[in-house]
């Protein structure tokens, strides 16, 4: 029987063949999916999401003006909008 950490859904299942010709079965956390941009979609190069549990708060994202929310391009864009009296 399976040790009762491994029956929770959180956990993957990964059907491995062994050299023997066995089929058994590992278990895996599952992979989180990386922070994007609302904006323009581009992935958000800033902390891995599977190791972010065990930061501070700082480490987290970056420290600027909508930080892990939207990427560099989008902020400098609407910065000149906002200035500029566009938006």
């Amino acid at each position: 029987m399976v040790s009762p950490k491994l029956r929770s859904r959180s956990y993957r299942k990964i059907h491995v063949r062994l050299p023997s010709g066995k089929s058994v079965i590992h278990y895996e956390r599952k992979k989180n999916n990386t922070a994007k941009c609302q904006i323009c979609g581009k992935e958000l190069f800033s902390v891995d999401t599977n190791k972010i549990t065990n930061l501070s708060k700082s480490e987290k994202r970056p420290n600027r003006i909508f930080g892990g929310v939207l990427c560099h391009e989008c902020v400098e864009t609407l910065i000149k909008q906002v200035v500029r009296g566009t938006l």
